[in-house]
């Protein structure tokens, strides 16, 4: 795992997320981002810390992403430890 693959596996979290309202809400109320600012932060690599950090929080909703990124759970795990 490198820093590429990390920031890939967690975009494909954040796409994940943004196609569930329920998912994608709970996590922009946690983080006090909006809509626009996500959109323009999903290149810093701290908000893709804290993507991969709400996914792996909730054991279905990552394994759900896991299958839906037909990755294996620990690659999340993997990813976040080399984000900031």
């Amino acid at each position: 795992m490198n820093t590429d693959r990390a920031e890939t596996i967690a975009l494909q979290a954040l796409a994940f997320l943004a196609a569930d309202d329920d998912a994608l809400g709970g996590f922009l109320h946690l983080t006090g981002l909006g809509m626009g600012e996500l959109r323009s932060a999903a290149s810093n690599p701290e908000i893709l810390a804290g993507v991969l950090d709400y996914v792996l929080q909730d054991e279905a909703m990552l394994l759900a992403f896991c299958a839906a990124a037909d990755i294996r759970p620990e690659e999340p795990i993997r990813a976040r430890a080399h984000l900031p």
